[in-house]
């Protein structure tokens, strides 16, 4: 009689075979950041809690859960196969859903602070502007490596439409209105263009002329008082002069520099924040890097922009050794979410741009930050584990963290 032979479990064995090729530099930082932002979120709400009733854990739980999911999905997006991410059902299925979602959001999206940018699903809340900057990373990779790769220039070939419909994308973000994560997603894609279809001259004029003609129009607009009401213009208003609405609407900057001067070089101790007291609104997800300064001062905010840097270089390592184009745009794109996603949160809370209301990665509270900051950093641990297997097959020397 003869035995039957159990089939292997192929995810368990693929995992238990890369294990030994992820990558460190990615991987170490990420889990500190995760520690970090579950003290950090359990530090800057729980007074708030208490004060209004609650149960002082309920948010360290949340975030613990939300880590913990976070772990798993970058566990699974690090052993799947890459090539599986630019089927036709892929692509296909991905861009109705994130189309449906944004829609689903104007129409029956959640208002907080003036922006329609939630969905409740009972207890599950979810913000689909997050998934859109990964979607986003993933679907012009393929369109972009798919136009090279027949010998034309991405906005010279017939791939281009995918612009229009990214575009499209965009302009339902702004409509919700979320400016903040409009700009993200369009630096996104600007970067990515640039990396596929690069001109240097246009590069410069784009993202260095850009930005400083939209901020010396607002501030010509605000000073011949073109601009008044509204939440948005409010928020640039308090941008230009925030102490001269600070009992308005520049109170939230205003409390962010307090909390800044208070924590100084090494800060007043961690759960020590005056400012999370009730003067600070959003403690645990806009304004967390300000307690945090307030907490651990200068150091441990340094500590936790070293950690990031450490991620972002190494993506853009990552990409600028790989031979696939579609991986180099993955990395380009996914660096650039990170560099820019701090850049506005660190921006917002120390004055140097208006409040969007972007969180800061890994720190801020937030599930739907949280699980696809993970994602695309699964994303990159598995093109580095699949340039560490190349090594090997051509003969070069291995390092698990090189």
């Amino acid at each position: 009689m003869k035995k039957i032979k159990r089939r292997p479990r192929h995810g368990l064995a693929t995992i238990k075979k890369n294990f030994h090729y992820w990558d460190y530099y990615l991987m170490v930082p990420y889990l500190i950041l995760c520690l970090i932002g579950i003290v950090m979120v359990y530090s800057s709400s729980a007074a708030i809690q208490m004060q209004n009733g609650g149960t002082p854990q309920a948010y360290l739980i949340k975030q613990s859960i939300y880590v913990v999911m976070g772990i798993i999905v970058l566990i699974f997006c690090a052993n799947y196969p890459l090539k599986h991410y630019r089927t036709t059902r892929f692509l296909k299925y991905s861009t109705i859903g994130m189309g449906l979602l944004l829609l689903a959001v104007l129409v029956l999206g959640k208002a907080v602070n003036g922006a329609k940018g939630w969905l409740n699903f009972g207890p599950i809340n979810i913000q689909p502007v997050e998934f859109c900057k990964l979607y986003f990373i993933l679907y012009l990779a393929d369109r972009m490596t798919k136009a090279r790769q027949e010998g034309h220039h991405f906005l010279m070939s017939s791939y281009r439409g995918s612009l229009g419909l990214a575009f499209i994308y965009l302009l339902m973000i702004a409509a919700q209105p979320d400016t903040g994560g409009a700009a993200i997603n369009l630096s996104i894609i600007i970067v990515m263009v640039l990396a596929c279809d690069i001109r240097w001259g246009k590069a410069i004029t784009l993202v260095i002329g850009a930005p400083l003609v939209l901020y010396f129009g607002f501030q010509i607009a605000i000073i011949n008082g073109w601009l008044h009401g509204g939440y948005r213009v409010q928020r640039f208003i308090a941008f230009m002069n925030p102490f001269g609405n600070a009992n308005g609407s520049g109170s939230q900057l205003v409390n962010s520099y307090y909390a800044i001067s208070n924590g100084g070089i090494f800060g007043v101790g961690l759960g020590n924040s005056v400012q999370k007291m009730g003067y600070l609104p959003e403690p645990n997800t806009d304004f967390i890097m300000a307690i945090t300064s307030e907490e651990l001062g200068l150091v441990g905010v340094c500590a936790i922009l070293i950690l990031l840097l450490v991620i972002i270089c190494r993506m853009i390592q990552l990409g600028v050794k790989s031979s696939s184009l579609y991986q180099t745009l993955i990395c380009y794109g996914a660096a650039t979410f990170f560099t820019i996603e701090t850049f506005f949160n660190i921006g917002g809370v120390l004055g140097l741009l208006p409040i969007t209301g972007v969180t800061f990665p890994f720190i801020s509270y937030g599930g739907s930050s949280m699980l696809v900051l993970s994602a695309t950093v699964g994303i990159i641990i598995n093109i580095s584990i699949q340039q560490n297997k190349d090594q090997i097959e051509i003969g070069e020397p291995f390092l698990p963290t090189d």
